[in-house]
């Protein structure tokens, strides 16, 4: 890994992925860029001599000098931080920035404080998760080192999501986390065991894993009601540490969730999630 891209507003909770994204970097001796949007009107940007051009410019020259304090952090001691501000009109610039800046992970900060489902859903998180072809690291609360040993990856299993599991996967490997794919049997779309096991096993023979057999067994099938109580009991019975998924694009999150989430899934959506888009 060598670039880590975190979006920064100046809030505490993007100060809270700051912080994480510089325990990666240390471990993995990569590169941090601390990217800020502003969202002003091209008619701001663009007209000349004009009241508008100069709040441009105010706003450009505050953004820096908030920069210069964001950034004067103990934490980021010895690690290569490059700042930059950018106009934008729609979140998907983002992944374009990514791509350009040739970004391995985007490590963002999210508010959401009530369920799994609104920590994207409506959000700009949700918006820089639906875009973004580079995965994305969300952090809820200040983690001071973070050091993940255990990964719940969810997955259906199904042919659009096996370019997602290869990224989990490698990145697992890269941050040293021992991935738990899981499969949730939904009481509504029940499916027997050799049913699963068909398909998980089709799933990692197209997806040419070395010991197919082997990965089938490491599947660990939950029932429940909904996917994500699936995912949030699964990850408490096993103390997770970290949650990841494969998302869809312009549909983001919203796709994946049914049902309504039971206070202690609520009380487990502290987990850091990441996202890898199929």
């Amino acid at each position: 890994m060598k670039k880590i891209l975190v979006p920064v507003d100046f809030s505490k909770h993007s100060e809270h992925a700051m912080e994480v994204a510089a325990s990666i970097a240390k471990k993995q001796n990569a590169e941090i860029v601390a990217l800020h949007m502003m969202g002003l009107s091209d008619a701001v940007v663009t007209r000349n001599q004009s009241k508008e051009v100069f709040e441009a410019m105010y706003y450009m020259r505050l953004a820096e000098t908030r920069f210069a304090e964001f950034l004067d952090k103990d934490y980021l001691k010895g690690i290569t931080v490059t700042d930059t501000v950018h106009n934008y009109t729609i979140f998907s610039e983002i992944n374009d920035i990514a791509k350009e800046m040739e970004i391995d992970l985007i490590v963002m900060g999210s508010h959401g404080t009530t369920g799994f489902r609104e920590v994207f859903v409506g959000s700009n998180t949700e918006k820089v998760v639906r875009t973004s072809e580079i995965p994305v690291l969300v952090i809820k609360h200040q983690t001071t080192e973070f050091n993940p040993q255990l990964g719940v990856f969810a997955c259906d299993f199904l042919p659009n999501s096996i370019e997602p599991y290869k990224k989990a996967k490698r990145m697992f490997e890269i941050l040293g986390i021992k991935m738990q794919p899981l499969y949730v049997n939904l009481a509504g779309d029940f499916r027997n065991t050799r049913e699963i096991e068909k398909r998980i096993l089709t799933f990692m023979n197209e997806a040419k894993d070395p010991n197919p057999l082997e990965s089938l067994n490491a599947v660990v099938q939950y029932n429940d009601y909904s996917v994500e109580a699936g995912i949030f009991a699964y990850s408490q019975l096993t103390g997770a540490d970290i949650i990841a998924l494969p998302t869809q694009g312009r549909q983001g999150l919203a796709h994946f969730f049914s049902g309504s989430i039971g206070e202690d899934v609520v009380n487990h959506s502290d987990l850091p999630v990441m996202t890898f888009r199929v």
